[in-house]
């Protein structure tokens, strides 16, 4: 997905001081930026209030500045991941599988960690995407908006908010991880999939519970599809 988009709140004011608020659409920053310096050559700017997808609102210099610091960073990004768990040993297994576009490359991060202590694949589903997030956030893959996908349409619907969540083991994990994404301002939107469309994800996991650690990153052909 795209970056966050930006609007612009617009105080006008008149010669005779009267004033209105206008509204832009959401815009790329870029655009928002233009924008906000045509609208001060208006000289009928008694404020410009720019708010992010996400509510948060920014001054025109935090934004230059932030244009700055964003123009090199991963983007377009989507995000699999899958939980696997062993019953009778009792051990979980995460896979993630994240694509990316940087300085013009697509990429691919293929990860995956094996856990203890956790007491069913339902709960190994919930791990992972915490797992996933928390792999984001070391990638510096935060502001911005982020496609979730995965086979466990429980996760993916009750972080959504379409289901409700009924056991407290598992609101436990829901809400540590909307209040991690919340921290990185990623705006997530979520996607359930196939287990074959997963299938990338789900072998990590499962490599995991049998001792077989990945972490690898590299770039993939624009005529390769994601996840083959």
């Amino acid at each position: 997905m795209k970056p966050l988009k930006y609007k612009i709140d617009w105080t006008y004011q008149t010669k005779r001081k009267l004033q209105a608020i206008l509204s832009t659409d959401y815009l790329p920053l870029d655009e928002t930026i233009v924008f906000a310096e045509d609208f001060l050559q208006t000289g009928r700017v008694k404020q410009l209030t720019f708010i992010s997808e996400d509510g948060q609102t920014w001054t025109l210099k935090e934004l230059k500045r932030l244009k700055d610091i964003v123009k090199d960073e991963p983007h377009d990004i989507v995000a699999y991941f899958d939980g696997g768990y062993h019953k009778q040993s009792k051990l979980a297994g995460f896979g993630a599988v994240i694509y990316y576009t940087q300085n013009g490359s697509r990429y691919r991060i293929r990860l995956n960690e094996r856990a203890e202590e956790l007491t069913s694949n339902n709960e190994a589903e919930y791990a992972a995407f915490y797992y996933l997030v928390n792999a984001l956030e070391e990638n510096g893959m935060i502001r911005q908006k982020i496609v979730f996908k995965g086979d466990s349409q429980v996760v993916l619907k009750q972080l959504a908010g379409e289901w409700p969540c009924y056991e407290e083991e598992f609101t436990i994990w829901l809400d540590r991880i909307e209040d991690k994404l919340k921290k990185l301002h990623i705006m997530p939107e979520y996607e359930a999939v196939s287990r074959k469309e997963n299938s990338e994800a789900d072998r990590l996991a499962t490599q995991a519970m049998s001792g077989t650690q990945i972490n690898s990153k590299m770039i993939i052909n624009e005529e390769v599809g994601e996840n083959e």
